[in-house]
């Protein structure tokens, strides 16, 4: 016997059964980004290490910790662990931001961070998010926020809160990195190994660190919201006042600093207390330097990020509500080899006109197919027999109500179907409302 292959530790399959969720929450998030004037870009699973680097930060915990980097002969790449970066070094590549500004792109993809596998957390993942280049507003950052909220409203998610905080700029945070120097300082040798470094590098990411030690360590830290410059304040107070404008409530989080170096001013997340430890459901915020540190002119941005898989599982301990995954509309049976053709010129007639057609393919018996119409939820099964073949027509039978309708094996065929497939609809519709009125 050869021995049994499994997926790679925090990975997922999405099987059959599973994907009609998956579809449901890319249409949704699609299109409410489109709702909101976002087109769909798409970009390379993996891109020069270089590019996360410069953009992610060489202190956060995704670069010093988690990215899975390969070496090909003499190129050294990295799959993407997250979307912005890639996202941002396309619109400067192919002169986009040269475009009618802002420019505004979703992307729905696939990241890869070597992470313990827990609750809501894999190895591979796949994000939905937006990044809205060219303006420099508060009025954009609660524009993006708005978005992220009516996706978690459309979802029909509860308990979720919103938390925003603002990081300051980089004039009002070289205050804040020497008051949190000073701070951690006397505690240098307590903080975990990673935090030492950064100590002197980048205190800020220190208020990230997932070690309980550095956590109690930094309860008391100074907090950014003290430090920051008029313009940084200004910008936080009318993004506020702009929420308040559109009813959507928020609590001020001065803890939140997200966990990658590109961030400035407006920092949010949603968060849920459903799916265990990892709360964040969506995350985001303004990334006014990174354009200019990629190489670009200064141009300022912000966007979100939201994990798929924790949507889709916050959605199912919720009980929210998918879309009904597609079944067979039509089962075609044929009882004898003869009857082939026809089942199959009649399977492609209606296939052409968008419905979903099946027929026997393992040569079961008549008993057998029609076990199988009922195992893959057929609405209606046309049996195919010697007789049927002789007269030219044949009873089309709704497989929900037992009723039964002759029907002409001609070019009317597709016709009557279709009149016959629609009664059925709306009978369930009636059937449906009239459960409905009895609860």
């Amino acid at each position: 016997m050869g021995m049994k292959i499994t997926r790679p530790q925090g990975t997922e399959d999405v099987t059959p059964k599973q994907i009609y969720k998956w579809h449901t929450v890319e249409r949704m998030v699609r299109e409410t980004a489109e709702s909101f004037g976002f087109h769909e870009t798409r970009i390379p699973t993996f891109e020069s290490t270089d590019l996360f680097l410069r953009s992610v930060g060489e202190t956060t915990d995704v670069v010093q910790k988690e990215m899975y980097t390969v070496k090909a002969k003499e190129t050294e790449f990295t799959l993407r662990p997250e979307g912005t970066s890639g996202t941002i070094r396309s619109m400067l590549q192919n002169g986009m931001l040269n475009d009618a500004l802002p420019q505004k792109v979703y992307y729905i993809l696939s990241c890869f961070r070597h992470e313990r596998p827990q609750a809501g957390r894999l190895r591979e993942f796949h994000q939905f998010g937006v990044e809205m280049a060219g303006s420099t507003g508060p009025v954009s950052d609660a524009e993006i926020i708005s978005l992220a909220k009516a996706i978690l409203d459309r979802a029909g998610l509860k308990n979720i809160v919103l938390h925003i905080n603002s990081i300051g700029c980089p004039t009002c945070r070289a205050a804040y990195h020497q008051a949190l120097r000073a701070y951690f300082a006397p505690h240098q040798e307590t903080l975990c190994e990673t935090c030492q470094t950064r100590l002197e590098k980048n205190p800020m990411r220190i208020l990230d660190c997932k070690s309980p030690v550095c956590g109690e360590i930094a309860k008391d830290a100074p907090l950014i919201l003290d430090y920051l410059c008029e313009e940084c304040k200004e910008h936080f107070e009318k993004l506020q006042s702009y929420l308040t404008a559109m009813g959507i409530e928020f609590t001020i989080n001065p803890k939140i600093v997200r966990g990658l170096d590109y961030y400035t001013k407006t920092v949010f997340e949603f968060i849920t207390t459903d799916i265990g430890a990892q709360g964040t459901v969506c995350g985001g915020g303004r990334y006014d330097g990174l354009i200019a540190q990629m190489g670009g002119k200064p141009t300022p941005a912000m966007g979100f990020a939201m994990g798929l898989e924790r949507l889709l599982l916050t959605m199912e301990r919720q009980g929210c509500e998918f879309e009904q995954p597609k079944t067979c509309d039509l089962y075609i049976a044929p009882m004898e080899e003869r009857a082939i053709p026809l089942t199959m010129k009649l399977g492609q007639m209606l296939r052409i006109s968008g419905y979903q057609v099946e027929y026997d393919l393992m040569s079961r018996g008549i008993k057998a197919q029609m076990k199988y119409a009922n195992k893959i939820g057929a609405s209606f099964v046309l049996v195919l027999g010697e007789t049927e073949l002789e007269n030219g027509t044949a009873n089309l039978k709704n497989m929900q109500t037992g009723e039964q309708t002759e029907i002409a094996l001609d070019d009317t065929f597709e016709e009557k179907f279709d009149d016959i497939a629609i009664q059925g609809m709306f009978h369930d519709i009636v059937n449906d409302f009239e459960k409905e009125c009895k609860q």
